[in-house]
Order: C-alpha cells, then sequence, then structure tokens
C-alpha cells in the first residue's frame, strides 16, 4: 500500500481502479469531456464537468473511458446518502499495533498521485458533504481534513468528473456547486445502431438477431420514455442465454421470461 507523509502525518492511499468497462458511444461525447479538462495555459485549470443522464446509458463507462485515454490512475468515489466529509477526505482506522492511521480516500488518494476521480451519482450526497469539496472544485484546488488537520493540495495533473442521475432519489446540488461543477455534459438512450453495438460488444457470444430483437424492445420502451436502459437489455439478453444454456429451449423463446425476471410484468407490453 503506498503512502505519503504530510506535514509529518502519513497517509495510506487507496489504490486506483481497473475496470472491464469500453465506451462505444458517441465519440462527441468523449471529446466534450476531453476538452473539459484540458489545460491550455499555465494560468488555467481544468473544468470539474458533470455527466447527467438516466440510470443505465453509460456515465461511468464514459468517465473510464475517458480517464484511461488520459493515461492516468483512475479512482473511484461511490457516492451515497450518508456519505460523511470525512468519508470523502481522511478516514481514522486502527492499525494492526493498535494506533491510530489515516486512510485516503479514493479522492485524495487521486489528487496526491495526480489522478482521475470518478464521484459516482454525486447527487446521491447531502449538501454537507459538498461543502467540503467546494475549495477542492475551484481555483484553489484543495481539501482540508479536519481528523487530521490537513490542508491536502491536488497535483496539477489531478482531474475529476461527477456522474449524476436524472431520477427521484437524489438529493438538489447546493447553487454554489453547481456553479463549481461544468460544463454538465448530457447522455441520452442510444439510437438503434448504438444500442446494438454496445450489445455485441458486451455479449459477443450471443446470435445476432437475439440481440436485435432486444434492441427492438429497447427503443420501443425509449419512445414510451420508460428508464429500461442498454444495461437492462444486457441483463435480458445475458439471462435468457444463460437460461437457454441450462435447459435446451432457444434463447428467443426465453426472452419473454427474461423481460419478465429482470424488469417485470410492466415492462412485458414493449416486447412484440
Amino acid at each position: 500500500m503506498e503512502k505519503v507523509t504530510l506535514d509529518g502525518i502519513t497517509l495510506s492511499l487507496a489504490g486506483p481502479v481497473e475496470l472491464n468497462l469500453k465506451w462505444v458511444g458517441q465519440e462527441e461525447l468523449l471529446q466534450q469531456l476531453l476538452a473539459a479538462w484540458m489545460v491550455i495555459d499555465e494560468r488555467d485549470i481544468p473544468f470539474n464537468p458533470r455527466l447527467i443522464g438516466k440510470p443505465g446509458v453509460g456515465k461511468t463507462t464514459l468517465a473510464y473511458a475517458a480517464a484511461r485515454r488520459l493515461e492516468r490512475p483512475v479512482y473511484l468515489y461511490q457516492a451515497t446518502m450518508d456519505t460523511r466529509p470525512e468519508d470523502l477526505i481522511v478516514t481514522p482506522v486502527i492499525g494492526p499495533d493498535g494506533r491510530i492511521q489515516y486512510a485516503a480516500s479514493s479522492l485524495v488518494s487521486a489528487m496526491l498521485t495526480g489522478g482521475v476521480l470518478i464521484l459516482d451519482e454525486g447527487n446521491r450526497m447531502s449538501e454537507k458533504a459538498w461543502a467540503s469539496l467546494a475549495p477542492l472544485l475551484d481555483d484553489r484546488r484543495y481539501v482540508e481534513s479536519i481528523v487530521t488537520g490537513l490542508r491536502i493540495p491536488a497535483q496539477r495533473d489531478f482531474r475529476i468528473v461527477v456522474t449524476m442521475n436524472e431520477d427521484a432519489s437524489t438529493f438538489e446540488i447546493p447553487e454554489y456547486i453547481h456553479s463549481r461543477l461544468q460544463p454538465q455534459i448530457y447522455i441520452d438512450f442510444p439510437e438503434a445502431d448504438e444500442e446494438l453495438v454496445i450489445l455485441q460488444e458486451n455479449l459477443p457470444f450471443a446470435d445476432s438477431g437475439i440481440l436485435k430483437y432486444v434492441v427492438d424492445f429497447l427503443q420501443r420502451s425509449h419512445a414510451a420514455d420508460e428508464l429500461y436502459s442498454v444495461r437492462d437489455g444486457i441483463n435480458i439478453a445475458r439471462y435468457a442465454l444463460k437460461m437457454s444454456a441450462a435447459g435446451g429451449k432457444p434463447p428467443r423463446d426465453l426472452l419473454r421470461l427474461a423481460v419478465q425476471r429482470i424488469l417485470g410484468d410492466e415492462a412485458l407490453p414493449y416486447l412484440v
């Protein structure tokens, strides 16, 4: 475990993540995110973009792909409704020798190593948690740890992106944070051809006819403004394939049951 010492206090850093994610969506969205992170002058600072869209449209995948394009270590922090300021920065832990040690969060670890932090589902956090990040998200670019008394600066190469779901189970973001999370990049449901490519990428062992059938289902649900995503489509096709392998029936004969088990009876009207 890598460690860093600041003002006599040693922090144990979190490790970067390696995710099996590949962005096969619009290249334009990837370029918009990379542009937000660019620094075009020594007096310039990067933006702190947010990716907004319905659950399952690929926000985290896009963020990860952009971070990998920069060839930087990638860190992930999953925000929740009970995330506390100290969870975001430094947490005291009891070491093997019984003494208090200090563990840096994924956020602080990214700041100190010049990595990229994906703050996932950021609008699930309360205003108190967001307040602790305010000086990081402007030109000050630091956080303060109440636990250690440290002021922790971000390396110049540090980047952050926040993903936000468009659903009801979230907090309103404070206005002073809104102005610090720009630009806003919206990700919508893919078109049919894009959805098919995503399914093929995730299920290369599936028959193309099954995948096209699932894409038709998804496109009808999108037209009705349902929240069913390509992630749901992947799960439907995968479950049908697994049931076919287990029981011997053709996968297409099992798609209705797969839809019912994955999404419930209310999704059945969108099947042909």
